[in-house]
């Protein structure tokens, strides 16, 4: 899944290769990741002929706003992401909808669980989960006070607060992994367990880890936006190596198909089930 660091960098390369360029034809390879939320509109009729005039990150998802003041808007979900290719590059099995440029390149979805979805939208707010999004990670104005503010309205396991878009837009599985390592916060312990000491380190450790990773990721994608670099990563993903804080072996639990690594000696905890 595409997360916050992940969407800056594709977004400043597509301001860099889209920017201006007009669709010239669209080609809907597997429509179940289309939903157009526009009556008795398809595809072509609401992006044929348009220009694209800006692109934007919303917690996770990516907008291309149009020029008559249509929008696409992605939710890249679980394995979904963008391609810019030349016109003659062989097409991939998964590969979705295709936007023809007159930039003379081709902007791809392509999804290998499917899972992910393409809004076609004059209003973003119809597109699902879009009015429930908290403020987004990056926000300058989402000072520590606030964070710790909001954090009050919330009882559950740290990790799925951090992860639900609610509290903060643009968090996922891999980076709130990251966060609580160095925040050295056991995923499963319940929000209100933690100090108010905890809940500022948590804050930190979450606009440290994002801002670090955006630095490293626009070094090693370049330009390659369908590319996903995560081995620069900390625990996500690490089960069985060493921590690299104190060499004890990462540690995982899956819980709902979602793996969650963390240090069980930096990270001390219990899974507790009410």
């Amino acid at each position: 899944m595409p997360e916050t660091p992940d969407l800056v960098v594709i977004r400043e390369v597509l301001l860099r290769r889209v920017l201006g360029a007009r669709i010239e034809a669209v080609e809907v390879l597997r429509p179940i990741v289309l939903r157009i939320l526009e009556p008795a509109a398809s595809a072509h009729d609401l992006l044929a002929g348009r220009t694209i005039s800006d692109v934007l990150r919303e917690g996770k998802f990516l907008t291309l706003a149009l020029d008559d003041g249509g929008w696409v808007v992605l939710n890249f979900m679980l394995a979904g992401h963008l391609r810019l290719c030349a016109p003659g590059e062989r097409r991939l099995a998964r590969d979705y909808l295709v936007l023809q440029l007159d930039s003379a390149e081709e902007l791809r979805y392509h999804d290998d669980k499917g899972m992910g979805k393409v809004y076609l939208t004059r209003d973003r707010s119809r597109v699902p989960a879009w009015a429930e999004m908290g403020p987004d990670v990056l926000d300058p104005g989402w000072t520590e006070a606030a964070f710790v503010q909001a954090l009050r309205a919330y009882r559950g396991e740290i990790k799925g607060v951090l992860t639900n878009g609610r509290l903060v837009a643009g968090i996922g599985n891999a980076y709130a992994d990251e966060i609580l390592f160095r925040a050295g916060i056991y995923p499963f312990r319940k929000r209100t367990s933690l100090k108010p000491a905890e809940q500022v380190a948590l804050y930190h450790a979450m606009r440290g880890v994002i801002d670090e990773a955006i630095v490293v990721l626009r070094e090693r994608m370049g330009d390659d936006i369908h590319v996903k670099v995560r081995d620069f990563l900390q625990v996500h993903n690490k089960k069985g190596q060493p921590c690299p804080r104190c060499g004890q072996p990462i540690g995982e639990i899956k819980v709902a198909q979602r793996a969650t690594n963390f240090c069980r000696r930096c990270q001390p905890g219990s899974l507790v089930r009410n």
